[in-house]
């Protein structure tokens, strides 16, 4: 029966039923989105299954193949994940073959009462007939343990009812691993760089049975729980009027062949004499292209910190204003003095190094004080560095390491002398760089990223670790304790778990 049709037969009020009509459209929309995202997460889980289980992961051999199937694990934990959030509510299927917690760990036991010892229906005292027992393995640093939660079931006898304590909600429900354990794993993969193979040995020296299949789930849910802080803190970060980007290449498996190919990760951090805490957020990419920025970014207009990188200039004519790097151009004299002695490189070298010696006087300043400063100081060596580049321009041969140097500084002047007329505005993009440095030195550990999937939540998981320790936090006990607050954060309330300072006092 058609609902709709037969409340347009009715003397419904007209209004009513516009209303009534523009609801159920509504309704509809949804359900339809919603089956449309089931769909194609289904499709999704079959591709890697396929890929898992099918022949092209025989291409790969040793650490290569260790590699690529925790991270094909990983995906599908995390895509089933989402496929759980989109369907209707169901019981989680029961794992079978769950080893034990080895006994010889030491238990930490926590006794969950009831509120009250009389029965809710009739006020009878309640007579204990037995506990509910289950066990969460956590760790600290080189030390596995063990939570055990005692919850006593009491009964009514009048009314026949059994009183326990309520089992609080936990981002791997009913699940083995307490946040503490969580916490460490993902901190092992993503701050110490270990493959996930690698921490199934660490455990397994102190006798924990922890399968990599196991720890690949762990991980994909613990990517899909962090996802909208990750999002949240872009948000953030949209705000500032100034910010810092640069990019990094990482290799990405090819599972069809068997080989690598080069994906990017993108870092954006917000500018370093902004208020506020500082904000770091890393976006994978499978290419360079200065679209990627263009769609991070979105209608954000601002200043930029950059490099030379071609892929930008599409962005700045449409609205950000562009600051270039001076450390870039430091570095290009720098590498012509070190190759040839040359004085004029050196002549460079003195002249940038008494800018940045006003940036020192001026790094405990607040922005209008070091506006003065840089007014005073910074842009009369701003001018004369120009006008001395100018000359050299003229004096030096053409096409030699030195020209090039000092067409690029020329090039590059007007956003270069930018950041003299600001007391905000950085005086180069070292800050980002700084932040980058710890995964380029990573990739080296784990060679690629098993796919893009794996490298968008290696980004967010990235992006809120090295805001937490750009705000002096341990990243590890940060994600504890918000893997213990997220399962009952409303979501009013996301700012309260991001990486900033007090954040775990919230």
């Amino acid at each position: 029966m058609d609902l709709l049709n037969e409340l347009a037969r009715t003397d419904i009020d007209p209004a009513l039923l516009a209303q009534v009509q523009a609801l159920f459209a509504q309704q509809q929309a949804k359900l339809a989105e919603k089956d449309f995202k089931i769909t194609a997460l289904t499709h999704e889980l079959a591709y890697y299954r396929r890929v898992r289980f099918g022949k092209a992961s025989e291409a790969l051999v040793g650490e290569q193949r260790l590699l690529f199937e925790e991270t094909v694990d990983t995906d599908l934990a995390a895509i089933e994940e989402e496929l759980e959030g989109q369907a209707p509510a169901k019981p989680r299927r029961k794992r079978a073959g769950r080893q034990p917690l080895p006994p010889e760990l030491p238990r930490i036991e926590h006794r969950h009462e009831p509120e009250s010892c009389q029965c809710g229906q009739c006020g009878a005292e309640l007579v204990k007939i037995g506990e509910d027992v289950s066990e969460q393995l956590d760790v600290e640093p080189a030390r596995f343990f063990v939570h055990r939660h005692i919850r006593p079931q009491y009964a009514c006898r009048p009314c026949q009812t059994v009183t326990a304590a309520l089992i609080p909600p936990a981002v791997i429900d009913g699940g083995m691993p307490a946040v503490g354990l969580l916490a460490w794993i993902a901190a092992c993969k993503y701050l110490d760089h270990l493959p996930l193979y690698r921490i199934e040995q660490i455990a397994a020296r102190q006798g924990v049975p922890l399968a990599r299949s196991t720890l690949a789930e762990w991980i994909g849910r613990i990517g899909v729980a962090l996802q909208p802080l990750a999002d949240r803190l872009a948000e953030l970060l949209r705000q500032h009027d100034c910010l810092h980007a640069d990019e990094t290449p990482v290799r990405q498996l090819d599972p069809g062949s068997g080989k690598t190919r080069h994906a990017y990760l993108w870092a954006y951090r917000s500018g370093v004499h902004d208020g506020g805490p500082p904000i770091i957020v890393f976006d994978y990419q499978t290419s360079r292209a200065g679209a990627h920025a263009r769609a991070f970014l979105q209608d954000w207009r601002g200043h930029l910190m950059v490099d030379d990188y071609a892929g930008y200039k599409a962005l700045f004519a449409g609205g950000p204003t562009e600051l270039a790097c001076l450390a870039h151009i430091r570095r290009k004299f720098f590498d012509v003095h070190a190759a040839s002695g040359s004085p004029v490189a050196e002549e460079a070298l003195r002249r940038i190094a008494a800018l940045y010696a006003i940036e020192q006087q001026g790094a405990g300043l607040d922005p209008p004080q070091r506006l003065v400063l840089r007014q005073q100081l910074a842009m009369p060596g701003l001018v004369e560095l120009h006008a001395w580049l100018l000359a050299t321009q003229r004096a030096v041969a053409v096409g030699s390491g030195t020209a090039k140097a000092v067409d690029h500084a020329l090039k590059r002047w007007p956003a270069l002398e930018r950041y003299a007329s600001s007391g905000t505005l950085p005086i180069d993009n070292n800050p980002v760089e700084n932040a980058i440095r710890p995964i380029a030195i990573g990739k080296k550990n784990w060679l690629f990223t098993g796919s893009e999937r794996a490298g968008r939540r290696a980004a967010a998981i990235q992006s809120l670790f090295a805001t937490a320790k750009l705000n002096g936090l341990d990243p590890a006990r940060w994600l504890a304790s918000v893997l213990e607050r997220l399962p009952t954060g409303p979501n009013s309330q996301i700012d309260s778990l991001l990486p900033f300072p007090d954040s775990t006092q919230r």
